[in-house]
């Protein structure tokens, strides 16, 4: 696999979310988290390309709500990527306001 730069920051982070698809809910765990997505462990498996709304549970913060892509996924050990998608401007903020808080050395979420 090349080698890339990734164009935003990511952040170590732990995070639980609940999500759901079209036939399932499962919970998981986000990691390694940037304002375009990040790693998700999880208890229902996903498929590349399935959608989903991702509820992020911030130890500090208001909940966040937003649509996600799965990009990539191993099965054997439920890991997938997943690609945020706003779903709405509220949203859109939220998460901007979790990277900031982030960025300026804020506690890791949980």
């Amino acid at each position: 696999m090349a080698f890339s730069v990734r164009p935003v920051r990511r952040f170590s982070v732990c995070c639980p979310v609940t999500y759901d698809t079209e036939l399932s809910e499962g919970h998981g765990t986000i990691w390694n988290f940037s304002v375009d997505g990040g790693p998700l462990n999880d208890d229902v498996p996903l498929r590349i390309g399935q959608t989903c709304t991702l509820i992020v549970h911030v130890s500090d913060q208001p909940s966040i709500i937003v649509g996600a892509i799965v990009r990539w996924g191993r099965e054997w050990d439920q890991e997938y990527g997943l690609e945020t998608v706003m779903a709405n401007e509220q949203a859109q903020n939220q998460l901007k306001q979790l990277i900031s808080h982030l960025e300026t050395g804020g506690p890791e979420a949980h």
